[in-house]
């Protein structure tokens, strides 16, 4: 399954990375999809992470390739929604931001669960959904040193659209999205991360 995912982030970088609609923010936007994958290569076989975490980190992965393809604002198939339903803007930046909430609350789930004393309940919960709204805090604050330094090529990369509320906005999808992977996906994790225990326990016992 790992080689598979890798074969498709693979392709879907390359497939985003050809002929972008702004190179300047396909570099920006993609930036934390190649750094997250250069981490998992070099930790890969002192800590693997659950079968289950690499999906969701692969799909992230790819939520992230398409807008830095297309920036977040021109997604095709989110400017067909808006013109079909009416809506004031292309949302699927609204999106990445529940997806910046969704897969980081799961990193640091796994992370937590497998090497401190912290154990499934209201503190992780907390803790996890704290740590996320601070992350995307941090990094709608890069959006807007980037822009401040890049003028009119940083427009995209910030991508509010004409919405003074926006960075509200993002921040608030982003807790949503860490709220909503713990509440909707937690037994589901602890699944996996049995089965990853139960693996390594006997692949332990099998070389004594």
């Amino acid at each position: 399954m790992k080689k598979a995912l890798l074969v498709i982030f693979a392709l879907a970088t390359i497939w985003s990375a050809i002929n972008p609609l702004e190179p300047f923010t396909w570099w920006l936007e993609a930036t934390p999809a190649l750094l997250g994958l250069a981490i998992i290569l070099l930790t890969y076989k002192k800590f693997p992470l659950t079968n289950f975490l690499y999906i969701m980190l692969t799909l992230h992965a790819i939520v992230l390739l398409i807008g830095a393809h297309y920036t977040y604002a021109e997604v095709p198939l989110f400017n067909w929604l808006r013109d079909e339903f009416g809506y004031s803007r292309n949302h699927y930046d609204r999106f990445g931001h529940l997806m910046q909430g969704f897969v980081p609350a799961l990193i640091a789930r796994e992370l937590l669960l497998r090497t401190s004393p912290l154990q499934a309940g209201k503190w992780l919960f907390a803790i996890i959904t704290l740590g996320c709204l601070g992350i995307s805090g941090a990094y709608e604050l890069i959006e807007w040193v980037v822009s401040v330094n890049t003028g009119e090529k940083g427009n995209a990369f910030l991508g509010t659209q004409g919405d003074i509320w926006d960075t509200q906005k993002d921040m608030l999808m982003a807790l949503i999205g860490a709220i909503s992977a713990q509440v909707f996906f937690a037994k589901m994790h602890d699944e996996a991360l049995e089965r990853s225990e139960q693996i390594t326990r006997r692949s332990r016992s099998a070389n004594r």
